[in-house]
């Protein structure tokens, strides 16, 4: 009798405990490296990790599609949105870049957008520790520019940030999001 109710004990012990543990986000936090080289260095040579040669990361969260209509409706068009879900995404430069033209300075910012059909408005906030959209303020605004959008032939189930090089010579890329079937490409330079 006494084992049993020890073993009892352990059990609703270990049951009581895991239910104080959190569920798993439904929107997983992701982080996009600029260039993408950085990544692979770190996964595959972990003794090789220098930020010597990171230009930009973005820490996000990626909601899913789950068969939402998502341009227009669960993304409204013309309202702040904080690209991605849970907290707005933080974008850090390591190094002062030119986004589409306009000077950015080496630092963090929140990254949201104003989508629209034809072109989103790409923003750097200085108020990196907000929860969404809900507490965004113009004023505090460091950059807004602009970025076209395309239609992608298959749809992205999960929102996603990922950067390409464009010419590595002339030490030029892209920031593309992508969700569903728009594709938001935003060029520059480091």
């Amino acid at each position: 009798m006494k084992t049993f109710l020890s073993v009892l004990f352990v059990l609703c012990t270990s049951l009581a405990q895991a239910q104080d543990m959190p569920d798993v986000d439904k929107s997983p936090m992701d982080m996009a490296y600029f260039p993408d080289n950085f990544v692979h260095d770190r996964r595959f040579a972990p003794e090789k990790l220098s930020l010597d040669h990171a230009v930009i990361r973005v820490v996000y969260s990626r909601p899913a599609k789950n068969g939402r209509e998502v341009p227009g409706k669960l993304v409204p068009y013309g309202e702040v949105w904080r690209n991605g879900a849970n907290e707005a995404p933080e974008i850090k430069f390591y190094q002062d870049v030119k986004l589409n033209g306009k000077k950015v300075k080496a630092g963090t910012y929140a990254l949201f957008s104003i989508p629209e059909k034809d072109a989103w408005t790409i923003i750097l906030n200085s108020d990196t520790d907000q929860w969404g959209a809900y507490s965004y303020k113009e004023a505090d605004d460091v950059l807004r520019v602009s970025a076209p959008v395309s239609q992608l032939s298959q749809p992205v189930e999960h929102f996603t940030i990922q950067f390409e090089s464009k010419d590595k010579d002339k030490k030029e890329g892209v920031m593309k999001l992508a969700w569903d079937q728009t594709l938001v490409t935003l060029p520059f330079t480091y």
